[in-house]
């Protein structure tokens, strides 16, 4: 099963300001629908009330440390680890990591792989990505976007792979 992140940054790393996201960007949100459509999704307790619902075609499983937290038609864990056994067994072939702060953090050793992306501004935030090691991670593919009408600020869609050298073994 491929473990892949998912996640939307600006270039100083912030990825969200009181549980929500910085900016509106259409195209963006219709990525993140196409890649993580029919396949179980991964998120924080926080980032999962900020989405406040079930997603369409997803299997949801929500990691908190609160054993008696109830997320309506979500599976719930208290670990990554649990998240991504409870994915496996359910036969995904890819599993989507999709935050918050905490959750690519514990997650980001485990990755596969990272749909990233690049917003180019520099906005403030109370929640940011891992700087990501540029040893560990290749660039595989690129996808860049101006500015437009509906999108405030110039995007990217990158992807990245772990580097052959620092493959983990599990």
């Amino acid at each position: 099963m491929l473990k892949s992140i998912i996640v939307a940054k600006a270039q100083n790393n912030a990825i969200g300001k009181d549980n929500q996201l910085l900016w509106h960007l259409p195209r963006d949100m219709k990525h993140f629908k196409q890649t993580t459509m029919g396949h179980h999704m991964i998120v924080g307790r926080k980032t999962f009330e900020s989405i406040g619902k079930p997603l369409p075609g997803r299997e949801l499983i929500v990691v908190t440390r609160n054993p008696d937290y109830h997320a309506l038609g979500c599976k719930t864990v208290g670990s990554i680890e649990e998240a991504l056994a409870w994915a496996e067994q359910a036969g995904e072939t890819e599993v989507l990591i999709a935050g918050g702060e905490q959750i690519y953090r514990a997650a980001l050793s485990l990755a596969d792989k990272i749909y990233l992306t690049e917003v180019k501004t520099t906005l403030e935030g109370d929640t940011f990505f891992p700087e990501l090691d540029q040893n560990e991670w290749v660039e595989i593919q690129r996808t860049a976007h101006p500015a437009d009408v509906k999108h405030a600020y110039p995007y990217a869609f990158v992807e990245l792979t772990k580097a052959p050298h620092s493959q983990h073994h599990s």
